[in-house]
């Protein structure tokens, strides 16, 4: 079986074991890991056009120079549009057929995967297999990963916002002291940005991007809370700690993994006018919801220091075009033409065939289950829900509907979830009942 995003603590790979899976396949995707590492340092040595503008010394750059940079940005762009889910899926297919050889004789029926496991991205990638690939897994399991391809960008980010804005409400309900707490934290930051150890700026819009963290396991709010009660060094000031500002950097992992900005919402960009370009999707969403709601606006939250009514929310799964400004590791003239260039591209490639996705999971070739989180901070449940209504691309995958479980499920329970949708996609449990 493979892999397609999976939980570090791999909780469930005994159960899959327990199911006769001998042999488990958890894949670096193209870019991560030891797969080809997209990285400021890799694209360094690989296109040093890129950043020659950044090594420019003082005065206007000659136009040989800039177009260089500006040619450069347009080949780096191509060479990531290659490491999306329709690629990944091909990686798989090549990884699966390595493990099969040598065959003792002439291979002449198909050899699918016995079974994946796509988890958060992992499941988007599972529908792209269901899309384009011929013989897919036999099983496919998603768990808080069903792509909303049916859905606009910024009309799933809407939605999302308002799903994070309803997760920062509860945390705040269980800390109400942090209100007033971040808001000074936030006043500060919007005054005198702070200079991080990697080289990279602490302020009042990357510290909200700590919200990411809200939505994981049950210990995520004691977690978030002990950061917040130790950010500086008393209740009285804001004079952040050494350790705090250390802890900013590992917290976030754009830097040592900036792909995830550089492609995040290029996962949405599905080959159709409905999302290509992404055009910075979750950021006009954010922008739109400000202006008609000041409760989204940090700005005018924050400077209601005494108001607990209006707490300042934390930002969640979502990119922004100021990034490069505050991230050491996506800075420079080229990188941000380049992370533009992919936000305004209009050509996207197809990621999801509807009608293919039906074919396979409707002729016995293959059988899927999905748990789908109902208060998913990062996949927007009702866009996941109309994928899977009659009718839809997957209306023959069997759902799990839960909030039990945050999207972190699979990491904090693993071994009961992959009995769960295991049993479902068998026909051993019979849920929906």
């Amino acid at each position: 079986m493979v892999s397609l995003g999976f939980s570090k603590e791999a909780s469930w790979a005994a159960s899959a074991m327990d199911q006769g899976y001998n042999r488990i396949v958890l894949m670096d995707q193209r870019g991560t890991g030891r797969s080809t590492p997209l990285t400021k340092q890799t694209l360094e040595l690989q296109f040093p056009d890129l950043f020659l503008l950044d090594e420019a010394k003082e005065g206007e750059p000659s136009e040989e120079v800039t177009a260089k940079v500006e040619q450069a940005a347009k080949e780096v762009t191509d060479y990531m549009s290659k490491f999306r889910a329709d690629n990944i899926v091909k990686d798989a297919e090549d990884i699966k057929e390595a493990l099969m050889m040598p065959a003792d004789e002439p291979v002449t029926e198909p050899r699918p995967w016995g079974l994946s496991m796509g988890q958060s991205f992992g499941g988007f990638c599972t529908m792209t297999y269901l899309s384009t690939i011929e013989h897919p897994p036999r099983i496919c399991l998603l768990t808080g990963g069903i792509a909303p391809m049916l859905t606009p960008a910024f009309d799933a980010y809407t939605s999302l916002w308002k799903t994070c804005q309803e997760r920062n409400l509860r945390y705040y309900e269980m800390y109400p002291g942090d209100i007033r707490r971040v808001k000074q934290i936030v006043q500060s930051l919007l005054k005198q940005p702070m200079k991080l150890p990697s080289g990279g700026t602490l302020t009042a819009r990357r510290f909200l991007m700590l919200g990411i963290a809200l939505g994981g396991s049950p210990s995520a709010f004691a977690t978030f809370h002990s950061m917040i009660a130790t950010a500086t060094l008393s209740d009285d000031t804001v004079v952040f700690t050494r350790a705090f500002l250390k802890y900013m950097d590992s917290a976030q992992s754009f830097d040592d993994h900036p792909i995830y900005f550089w492609l995040h919402e290029s996962i949405y960009g599905d080959g159709s006018d409905r999302n290509s370009p992404t055009n910075w999707a979750a950021h006009r969403a954010y922008e739109a919801l400000a202006a008609s709601n000041k409760e989204f606006d940090y700005q005018y939250t924050s400077s209601q220091v005494d108001d607990d009514s209006q707490p300042t929310l934390f930002f969640g799964e979502h990119v922004f075009p100021f990034m490069p400004e505050d991230f050491a590791e996506l800075s420079g003239v080229g990188l941000t033409k380049v992370a533009n260039n992919l936000a305004s591209k209009t050509d996207w490639g197809p990621l999801y065939d509807g009608e293919h996705m039906r074919k396979v999971l409707s002729n016995g070739s293959c059988k899927a289950a999905a748990a789908v989180y109902h208060e998913d901070m990062y996949v927007d449940f009702d866009a996941a829900m109309k994928v899977a209504k009659r009718g839809a691309p997957l209306e023959k995958c069997k759902l799990w509907v839960s909030n039990e479980y945050q999207h972190s499920g699979l990491r904090d329970n693993g071994a009961n979830i992959f009995e769960k949708l295991y049993g479902m996609a068998t026909g051993g449990i019979r849920t929906p009942s």
